[in-house]
């Protein structure tokens, strides 16, 4: 679940921009050396919660990132499915945290947690 800090305020980036790191990423897991026998790892892209109005001690770091993360969710699903990775959108089951509007508090990652845990196994053979 990677991309929201490439929506700081230090980075000029979109969400396709954002999403390339993550094709970065899987091609790096794909191209490991692996042992003699071993099966490449499954990946599964999950993309975070849309931001929303950055708040509190982080506010100005993440200043307008609201805007320039928008299609970062729909960038990242387009991504593992060129490259063959499950997908799954966390902003489907929880948002970010209304105390800082970037992360997410207790019961949103124990929301998520059981999400995942409901999304990886309904995959065969993950």
């Amino acid at each position: 679940m990677l991309g929201t800090n490439d929506f700081q305020c230090t980075h000029e980036n979109n969400a396709w921009m954002s999403a390339q790191g993550t094709v970065k990423l899987i091609e790096i897991i794909r191209h490991a050396p692996i042992e003699p026998e071993m099966p490449a790892p499954k990946i599964m892209v999950i993309a975070p919660p849309q931001i929303i109005k950055p708040k509190g001690a982080i506010a100005n770091k993440f200043n307008g990132a609201e805007k320039r993360c928008i299609g970062l969710a729909d960038e990242l699903e387009r991504s593992a499915k060129e490259h063959s990775a499950h997908y799954f959108d966390a902003g489907s089951v929880t948002k970010a945290s209304v105390i800082d509007g970037i992360h997410l508090d207790e019961k949103q990652h124990e929301i998520l947690g059981i999400a995942i845990e409901n999304a990886v196994s309904n995959i065969k053979n993950f």
